[in-house]
């Protein structure tokens, strides 16, 4: 930024000055000219060292003794590193809309897993768009996955490919590096034979102390060792080339993970990433702090994108929601926001802020599972051992509260319980912190339009109803009344009976995501006080089919068994666009198929193929597959 309104500065006055009509035209070339060499000289170029799936918890430098990570230890004790940095997604796709974009997931409809809905282009830019309008040289090797559609993901940038002599007269450059080493997929397959011994092993107080997950942690600590090799490799080559002493280096995950339980939640194992910096005495004035210290800045991954743009001189759109933790334009940041929505096939909705010690979590689904069977997870061999061990009745209430229901809320004081494994939700003496959060949290999704606060299908059918995107479609109240929207849903998790007739009366609210969390408001009730189960009944007309699979699966738990199954019979059948969910609430009642088979061999509607993994896991595809491992009892 003060480098372009210097140029711009010296353009404007030799344009005001008098001089001849030729000049008029000659001299603003000249000196864009020479003010480009200047520029490019003075700005750093920035190399960022990406990495998949893993948190704090798998890094020398962040105190695990067993991590076997000397490269990245020692380009922390070079830099800076951050004790406080957290991804605002807990996969992937989500993770890389949000960079991409300086725009939350949640906040443009892209936070779902491999959704890919469109955003409005013309009016959000990609951070290497921005870059390049200022000079600078972009490349991205090779991950993109940026969950978003009406572009190509690669369109933005200028090579997919590392050559440091076409780098080294390029500069300034900003070059991404993205390493798969430690992707989840890695701690797959055989977990026997490990160079890392599973006795040297540091597992989490939620895992069980058994064979197969010490194997698969001293598996993953194998891919580990081999990821922090590339990144040495990728600092040599730098320093090879001359290039360091003009070269911002960071270097940090895209989330966290990655044995089950970490990557995909909300927890620290999820979120809590390693974020390392190493800046040049050349641009000492960015430095946070001196050189190897641990920096207690809380950094967000939104934070990211528009402190890249402001360091390298380039525009920042008043549309970035994130704060900028470098240099002297910093700004402070007092809280962290992550989400978690669809994972894959299957099915949630939660929330969480958290400050650096508090760690706050929303359920607005209490009802899924955590350990709910995602096809993907279940391939690792320590997610297989664990569920045989609970089935088994060998877990105990911390290592086997992963397969039950979520409370309606979580607190945590991640100091002295990094694990998360201690709720404080019902405990007195942190009610203010509880309350604190819980207001800040309902006022950023306010602030940051909260896309999902009704069910995916449910937002997505507006969307192409109105032809709006799901970015524009919650920032118009007449669309998407927020404020409404967030107050019903308040309403439903609140639990008390006394709001019953408010939900009776929005049963007929004009609004489908005012009715929706009228009868999820009836559900969380049901077991608590007697409900009017013939205006329930009514529900199962309902304009929203995820009013009627709701009002059906309250009257299932009242008895009327028929009446449900009825209903979701009837939209299997005619493929509707709540199809995913009502495959997850079977799965989830585990009380067997037999009754949906035909209608659940008819669903045709994919929700992006995902319905066909429910239909795989299930049974039930039209060319019955080989069985997943570890199904549920009643389905064998």
């Amino acid at each position: 930024m003060p480098w372009l309104a210097v140029t711009r500065t010296k353009r404007n006055h030799f344009l005001d000055s008098k001089v001849s009509n030729d000049m008029k035209y000659l001299l603003p070339l000249v000196l864009l000219t020479i003010c480009s060499f200047a520029l490019a000289a003075d700005r750093p170029n920035i190399l960022w060292l990406t990495c998949e799936d893993n948190s704090v918890d798998w890094v020398g430098c962040y105190g695990n003794p067993y991590a076997d990570t000397p490269n990245i230890d020692k380009l922390a004790a070079d830099g800076f590193q951050y004790m406080h940095c957290y991804a605002n997604a807990p996969v992937c796709a989500p993770s890389r809309s949000t960079w991409i974009t300086g725009v939350h997931a949640l906040s443009m409809g892209t936070h779902p897993m491999r959704s890919r809905y469109p955003i409005p282009h013309d009016t959000i830019k990609y951070y290497p768009d921005l870059l390049k309008e200022v000079g600078y040289y972009v490349g991205n090797v090779t991950k993109t996955d940026y969950n978003i559609g009406g572009r190509d993901d690669k369109s933005a940038w200028d090579t997919n490919k590392v050559d440091w002599d076409t780098l080294k007269q390029k500069q300034p450059f900003f070059m991404v590096i993205n390493n798969t080493k430690s992707h989840e997929s890695k701690a797959f397959g055989d977990v026997n034979n490990t160079t890392h011994s599973p006795d040297d092993v540091r597992l989490a107080k939620y895992h069980p102390d058994i064979p197969d997950i010490r194997k698969n942690y001293a598996h993953y600590h194998d891919q580990m060792k081999k990821m922090d090799a590339d990144i040495g490799a990728a600092l040599a080559d730098l320093a090879a080339s001359g290039l360091a002493e003009n070269t911002i280096v960071v270097h940090n995950s895209d989330h966290g993970g990655v044995i089950a339980r970490s990557k995909r939640f909300l927890f620290n194992s999820g979120t809590h990433c390693p974020l390392i910096i190493r800046i040049p005495d050349k641009f000492s004035h960015l430095r946070p702090a001196e050189p190897g210290s641990k920096v207690d800045t809380l950094v967000s991954f939104i934070d990211m994108t528009k402190t890249w743009l402001n360091i390298c001189g380039a525009e920042t759109p008043d549309y970035l929601q994130g704060k900028i933790f470098l240099g002297s334009d910093a700004e402070p940041r007092e809280y962290h926001v992550s989400f978690r929505a669809r994972m894959d096939e299957r099915c949630d909705n939660v929330r969480a802020i958290r400050d650096k010690r508090f760690l706050y979590i929303r359920n607005y689904m209490p009802y899924a599972p955590w350990g709910q069977h995602l096809n993907y997870l279940w391939t690792m061999r320590a997610t297989q051992a664990w569920e045989e061990y609970h089935l088994a009745g060998k877990t105990d209430a911390v290592t086997g509260r992963f397969f039950g229901t979520k409370p309606m809320e979580e607190l945590y004081d991640t100091s002295v319980d990094p694990d998360n494994v201690n709720n404080l939700i019902d405990d007195p003496k942190y009610a203010k912190e509880l309350a604190r959060l819980s207001k800040a949290l309902d006022q950023w999704q306010l602030d940051h339009f909260d896309s999902g606060l009704l069910p995916e299908s449910e937002v997505v059918r507006r969307s192409e109803e109105t032809g709006t995107t799901i970015y524009d479609l919650v920032r118009d109240p007449a669309l998407y009344d927020l404020k409404a929207i967030q107050q019903a849903a308040s309403l439903a998790l609140a639990q008390d009976a006394a709001n019953i007739p408010t939900f009776y009366t929005n049963l007929t609210h004009p609004d489908g995501g005012i009715r929706y969390w009228a009868i999820e408001g009836c559900f969380h009730l049901q077991d608590r006080t007697s409900l009017d189960l013939d205006l329930i009944r009514k529900s199962l007309e309902d304009d929203s089919h995820h009013v009627r699979i709701m009002a059906a699966w309250i009257l299932y738990k009242s008895g009327d068994k028929q009446s449900a199954q009825s209903c979701w019979n009837e939209l299997l059948a005619s493929s509707s666009y709540a199809s995913l969910k009502i495959f997850n609430i079977i799965d989830w009642i585990g009380d067997g198929i037999e009754p949906y088979k035909d209608s659940m061999r008819a669903c045709e509607f994919s929700h992006g193929g995902y319905v066909g993994r429910m239909q795989e896991y299930l049974g039930v595809s039209a060319e019955p597959k080989k069985k997943v491992r570890n199904k549920k009892k009643e389905d064998k």
